[in-house]
């Protein structure tokens, strides 16, 4: 029996998806549920799973768009599985003929004849015009020689004029690749929010020292009590950002045509690196989880990531997005907003700074960061007085984040 493999719907708006990479060959024998082939939608990249045990044809090649419910392959149900032992059998013959091609390389050595002492090859410089040529960078092969045989003398040297932008031996290869589906998309996207909305960057910095403070007495203790979990930044800033989204409800809001959407709950997505490149998960009604919930979940959603295991529905929604760059060295940057939301929190890194405290000159671990907004929905008031409440929360994590009693908010 034939069976005829079709695309699944990864999600209601996927229309075809891409075959990014056959994990099979044409005639192979492949088990039920067996991964087949990756393949990428304009928002993950998911596996294919076959659907019977039985020899696969393809029917479309690494690179193809295909359309959601069109056939893919074929799976012979029929066929029987192949015996996995017989070419065994065939390794002694091969290591024989292997030594067949170095005898007579060896035989035929002695007949090569070495070139005239006294014959030059066309471009080589003589002793004194190489020195020149070295002096002034300038490669033999870009010189016409005047002297017997096309050697280059002295004069040649001398006269030769470095020309501008001519290759000096190094390798000037290069590579044509397709974007993945998730890539192009990706492009799309920013170029469209650049394009669609009025963006703004607003920026402010945050001294860390009172978050450094809990991470360093606390940490160990969380992790030992939440299995393994890290206290991190993370949870510090998506609890700061809650709260401030509580306080400033326009930046959690959307354009929808000539209305303005707005939102009661918090569903934050966290921009990850995976590698497929960048994936915004969501962290679902983050404001009503606690230290311990929102690193669960977002360890959840980064190994997922990683692993090529994330869904459309995991990327689906969210009202506001925080992307951390200091991870890679970021000093400062502006986020681009992830349409349709209208406000994006960018990290950085933290870098000690001196900073005037009381009077006096300190030095503190410092972070810039940078809040992107879509003017046409935010105004300035709303924007600044939002990124002031996230570096006030920051700044005074526990009375403002932990409730004045961090052993109880880390359940610790």
């Amino acid at each position: 029996m034939i069976l005829e493999m079709k695309v699944p719907s990864p999600g209601e708006s996927i229309k075809e998806v891409e075959i990014a990479t056959w994990l099979v060959k044409d005639g192979d024998y492949v088990e039920k549920d067996q991964a087949i082939a990756e393949v990428d939608s304009d928002k993950a990249t998911l596996e294919l799973p076959a659907e019977a045990s039985g020899i696969i044809t393809l029917k479309a090649e690494e690179g193809d768009a295909v359309a959601v419910g069109a056939v893919v392959c074929l799976i012979d149900t029929s066929a029987a599985k192949p015996a996995g032992d017989a070419p065994a059998a065939e390794a002694p013959k091969a290591e024989v003929k292997a030594e067949a091609p170095k005898a007579e390389a060896k035989a035929e050595a002695p007949k090569a004849a070495p070139a005239p002492a006294t014959t030059y090859a066309t471009g080589t410089p003589s002793p004194a015009a190489r020195k020149i040529l070295d002096e002034k960078n300038i490669a033999p092969a870009t010189v016409s020689g005047t002297g017997k045989g096309g050697r280059i003398t002295k004069d040649d040297a001398v006269n030769a004029v470095p020309s501008m932008g001519t290759p000096t031996g190094g390798n000037r290869g290069s590579e044509r690749t397709k974007l993945s589906m998730l890539r192009r998309k990706v492009a799309e996207r920013l170029v469209a929010a650049k394009n669609e909305t009025a963006m703004l960057t607003t920026f402010n910095e945050v001294n860390m020292t009172p978050i450094n403070l809990i991470r360093n007495e606390y940490k160990d203790a969380f992790k030992a009590k939440h299995g393994g979990l890290g206290l991190g930044y993370m949870s510090f800033f998506t609890k700061a950002v809650t709260r401030a989204l509580q306080l400033y409800p326009d930046v959690n809001s959307m354009m929808d045509g000539d209305y303005k959407v707005a939102y009661d709950f918090a569903d934050i997505s966290i921009a990850v690196s995976g590698p497929k490149g960048l994936m915004v998960p969501v962290v679902r009604n983050a404001e009503n989880l606690s230290f311990r919930g929102i690193e669960a979940e977002i360890k959840r959603l980064a190994l997922r990531a990683r692993d090529g295991q994330i869904t459309v529905d995991d990327m689906t929604g969210g009202t506001f997005t925080i992307t951390n760059g200091g991870v890679f060295g970021s000093m400062l940057s502006t986020p681009i907003i992830n349409p349709p939301q209208s406000g994006i929190l960018g990290m950085h890194n933290i870098i000690e700074r001196p900073i005037a405290v009381n009077g006096k000159v300190e030095i503190h671990p410092m972070m810039y960061v940078a809040l992107s907004y879509d003017h046409r929905i935010i105004d300035g008031r709303e924007s600044v007085g939002f990124l002031v409440a996230v570096k006030e929360a920051l700044e005074n994590p526990l009375e403002l984040l932990l409730n004045g009693d961090a052993k109880r908010s880390l359940e610790l």
